[in-house]
């Protein structure tokens, strides 16, 4: 009987560990993290779902998703910016539904309509494509964007719901959108791997009668390894209602965070990325 409980345990860990919403990054993607050292506690929710994003059997990204707010604590990701379009289609997690779901994310379409899924059903788990719609001064803002991602696959898998909170349309558009596109050009010069983490603290506000919560700031970490001896690290975060976006360095970003959580000193990274 014991035996037959043992073989039931692993054979179940074995599970785990290859599906999508896991019980940790540090045994499932720790990859996306600098040392393999994700955030730590002090961002946590009070309903996490820990998502390996899986896209086409090959991890691309991890998110800290918060179930209730049905938005994305943060996404972690490497810095690979790469030529190529940006995709149209927009993705869910099953896995949030329950394990027996797929473990890669898939279309809404594809759900409703192969896995005998309800849009009810789909939409307790997290946002929807419907609760996107009609927004007046917002849209889809990325945690993790797509140009930021090396190959059409990668850059698909970041167009998942749960790597998307409302965002200022004008910050998205404008402030937000230069310092991805530009100041992180400028910043990773010399870098040979950096690691981002890049997080939405929850607001007050909500879209889709309740549902999805507004974020009150967006906030973004990099530490970039230069050589075996050599890092160098910053943080950035915006008002989720202005086209502005503030410079720190990664200590200032932690405790700017500390404060706005209100919990446990925030840290982002591994100690030996410099807080200075």
């Amino acid at each position: 009987m014991l035996l037959l409980l043992l073989l039931q345990v692993s054979a179940s860990c074995l599970w785990l560990g290859r599906s999508e919403v896991v019980t940790s990054f540090e045994s499932s993607c720790p990859q996306f993290f600098f040392r393999e050292t994700p955030p730590n506690e002090a961002l946590e929710p009070e309903s996490p779902a820990w998502i390996c994003q899986r896209y086409k059997n090959h991890y691309y990204f991890a998110t800290l998703y918060d179930r209730n707010r049905r938005i994305p604590v943060y996404s972690a990701y490497l810095y690979q910016p790469g030529p190529g379009t940006r995709p149209k289609t927009w993705l869910v997690e099953p896995q949030l539904m329950g394990p027996t779901y797929p473990k890669t994310m898939e279309r809404e379409w594809t759900l409703l309509n192969h896995f005998n899924v309800s849009l009810e059903q789909l939409s307790k788990s997290q946002a929807i494509l419907k609760d996107y719609k009609n927004l007046t001064g917002l849209n889809r803002g990325h945690l993790n964007p797509s140009g930021h991602q090396p190959d059409s696959s990668s850059r698909t898998a970041t167009f998942t719901l749960t790597n998307i909170v409302p965002q200022d349309e004008k910050l998205n558009g404008g402030a937000w959108n230069n310092y991805e596109q530009q100041t992180m050009i400028r910043r990773t010069q010399g870098c040979n791997t950096t690691y981002v983490v890049v997080g939405a603290v929850p607001g007050n506000n909500y879209i889709a009668k309740g549902r999805v919560n507004k974020p009150s700031y967006i906030w973004s970490s990099a530490c970039c390894e230069v050589d075996t001896n050599h890092r160098k690290a910053w943080g950035v975060i915006a008002e989720n209602d202005k086209n502005e976006v503030q410079l720190l360095t990664l200590g200032e970003l932690e405790d700017v965070l500390t404060q706005l959580y209100g919990r446990d000193q925030v840290s982002l990274f591994d100690s030996d990325c410099p807080r200075e």
